[in-house]
């Protein structure tokens, strides 16, 4: 099956954070361990599910490899969201592991990437035509801890 296309929400005019859902660019986004790893840039979307399927992470300056590897891109079923405060924690990633994600190229998102994201959060990727159904690109439990007042 062809890799759906996903866009950044920036570039897509007609689209929005839906209501009750806080917009989580420019959020901290916390490891494991309770350390910032950066910050949200941007949301991915898929159009076509009306779903945000990837959090576009720039990662803090002291993870930077090379001014090429400072992004990282997140499953949205991956991460969550704090109560209170604007982080959103990444239970599968540290301070050390990040440092072994695969690093992201603006937009040039391949099946073989989302798998290799995948593997690096200790998830098998699912071998369905329904590739975004799994667990990790589940919205509603991204979103379920806060909903925007």
């Amino acid at each position: 099956m062809e890799t759906p296309v996903l866009r950044r929400l920036r570039d897509l005019t007609d689209f929005e954070v839906a209501d009750g859902n806080p917009d989580v660019r420019g959020w901290t986004v916390r490891g494991n361990d309770g350390q910032a790893l950066g910050v949200v840039h941007e949301l991915i979307v898929e159009p076509e599910a009306m779903k945000v399927r990837y959090l576009d992470v720039e990662l803090d300056s002291r993870f930077h490899i090379n001014e090429h590897e400072n992004r990282i891109l997140l499953p949205i079923g991956a991460a969550s969201l704090d109560d209170d405060g604007d982080n959103v924690f990444v239970p599968a990633l540290n301070a050390e592991s990040v440092l072994n994600y695969p690093p992201y190229v603006e937009i040039q998102i391949t099946r073989e990437y989302e798998e290799a994201m995948l593997r690096a959060l200790g998830k098998e990727p699912a071998a369905t035509p329904r590739f975004y159904e799994q667990e990790s690109f589940d919205t509603d439990s991204f979103y379920s801890r806060r909903r925007a007042s």
